[in-house]
């Protein structure tokens, strides 16, 4: 259902129905699109990294690092395309965490779901007089 809001990047309001900006600023973010897709599909441009492609086409990193997150840019065409890890800022290629703050995480789940077990087994003890 339709409802008012306003845009994320500009602030007006607008009736928002699929997305969090508004058309004006959509119609924008495509034409920059285009311009960084253009830019890397050029064969001496394939292996520019993010930073690189920020500073020859004048598109906000943030854009480029969520493109690349939605898999409009593909980084097995692209190689140097990546975006912050969401825990570390380490440069990734898939998923929200790289393998160590994935791994950290495991962990400390583990160490978790080990605590409330051994609560578990606590709280079940019987006692007789």
């Amino acid at each position: 259902m339709a409802e008012l809001a306003n845009c994320e990047q500009c602030g007006k309001v607008f009736v928002k129905v699929a997305r969090a900006i508004c058309p004006t600023c959509y119609r924008e973010n495509e034409q920059k699109f285009e311009t960084v897709w253009h830019y890397i599909r050029q064969q001496k441009n394939r292996e520019a990294t993010v930073y690189q492609v920020h500073e020859a086409t004048g598109v906000e990193e943030k854009l480029i690092f969520q493109w690349v997150r939605e898999g409009r840019l593909k980084v097995k065409d692209f190689v140097n395309l990546a975006y912050p890890c969401q825990s570390c800022g380490a440069m990734i290629q898939s998923g929200m965490l790289c393998d160590a703050c994935a791994n950290q995480l495991k962990k400390e789940i583990a160490a978790l779901s080990d605590e409330e077990d051994q609560d578990k087994f606590r709280t079940k003890t019987y006692h007789m007089r």
